[in-house]
């Protein structure tokens, strides 16, 4: 497994004047890429063959415009282990920055165990996004103290309307959601989906199942800094879906007559910017707080940067309540979050989560701490 004096032997060969920082092309490569370059950063995104014309062309550095310095091509994302991709990013002395994209394309034990390059957060969290598992997102929220939907581990005993989430058959990162409010409404829907290879029968087994919680959804993105202690909002936002997004721009006449041929799915496709209001901010800290209490005790040294608490808000009564269906222990795919004022409001100017991640770099830099926000 790859240790922290695997990491200090590789920091200790690199040219601290000249970091690059580095991700895959993918997710938020752009947000992370322009964080870099606007702390005076180069960049490097590795990507796949037959994607890379966002990167190579579109945002490529030329003439004073453009964001990536320097584009490694391979035939698949899980590529980055192999022995001539690390050590040409090493001969650029890269940190690399994770995202959804890393994790999701790239094998959990080669990460922990191959890839020789300081990772900017936590290398050991991104499995606390599962939700099975030892290691599962319910298991950090319980020990962190935050309300989560009810979960049912035995169908049988489904009273309420729930969400069910399983993998899907067709590409095994993404989930297939529905709904059910009873045993056996659970049961007819898991076969439809089994039948129509939506599912397979084995992640129907695997399937979560949650109390489905009616409420304003919005996804909390803040940054723990290591160099200050200090816990910051970066934004609010809420997720863009198709087809639901779709449908629900219909009539409901429509919408009837649509869904006798479609149903919804809940891709996600993109994010709007919301905000929240004032009343509701010094719960969303607090949450964040318990947060990131649970996961130094969890996951030791805990999360460094960027994290997302995603939540439903129930109205009450008595009063409005947070409560959080999905956990990111990463760099969130979330750039227009610097559309939210919570950055202005502390820093004077609008920052996204690549920017702010590339402030704590260069801060660590300056003052010979890199170890420490590096896993």
């Amino acid at each position: 497994m790859i240790t922290q004096k695997h990491l200090q032997t590789v920091l200790e060969g690199y040219d601290k004047s000249k970091i690059t920082i580095g991700t895959l092309g993918g997710h938020s490569a752009l947000d992370i890429s322009r964080g870099a370059k606007d702390e005076g950063f180069r960049t490097v995104v590795v990507c796949r063959k037959g994607r890379e014309k966002t990167y190579e062309k579109y945002y490529k550095s030329r003439e004073g415009k453009g964001i990536v310095d320097e584009v490694i091509i391979v035939d698949k994302f899980s590529d980055i282990v192999k022995p001539e991709i690390q050590q040409r990013l090493r001969e650029l002395n890269t940190v690399f920055v994770q995202s959804r994209y890393f994790w999701a394309y790239c094998n959990y034990r080669d990460i922990e165990n191959r890839f020789l390059l300081p990772i900017f957060g936590s290398r050991s969290m991104l499995k606390a996004e599962e939700r099975t598992g030892k290691d599962s997102q319910y298991r950090l929220l319980a020990k962190a103290g935050i309300k989560m939907p009810m979960l049912f581990t035995n169908p049988r005993k489904i009273d309420r309307l729930v969400l069910v989430k399983a993998t899907e058959a067709a590409r095994g990162y993404e989930r297939a959601f529905f709904f059910a409010n009873s045993y056996e409404d659970y049961m007819k829907k898991i076969k439809e989906m089994v039948d129509k290879k939506t599912i397979t029968a084995a992640s129907a087994k695997k399937a979560v199942i949650e109390e489905f919680i009616v409420g304003a959804q919005v996804n909390f993105n803040f940054f723990y800094s290591s160099m200050t202690c200090e816990l910051e909002l970066l934004g609010t936002d809420t997720r863009r879906q198709t087809s639901i997004d779709g449908l629900l721009r219909l009539t409901a006449p429509e919408q009837l007559e649509v869904m006798k041929y479609v149903k919804p799915q809940y891709i996600e496709t993109g994010h709007v910017a919301v905000t929240v209001k004032e009343s509701l901010l010094e719960k969303a800290f607090t949450m964040g707080e318990k947060f990131v209490e649970a996961a130094k005790k969890l996951y030791p040294p805990g999360i460094i940067g960027p994290f997302a608490l995603q939540a439903a808000i129930r109205p009450g009564p008595p009063e409005e309540e947070i409560v959080v269906f999905d956990i990111s222990a990463r760099m969130p795919g979330s750039p227009g979050i610097a559309a939210t004022p919570y950055t202005n409001y502390l820093y004077g100017k609008p920052l996204s989560a690549g920017r702010r991640m590339a402030m704590e770099l260069r801060q660590a830099l300056r003052q010979g701490r890199l170890n420490e926000i590096v896993t």
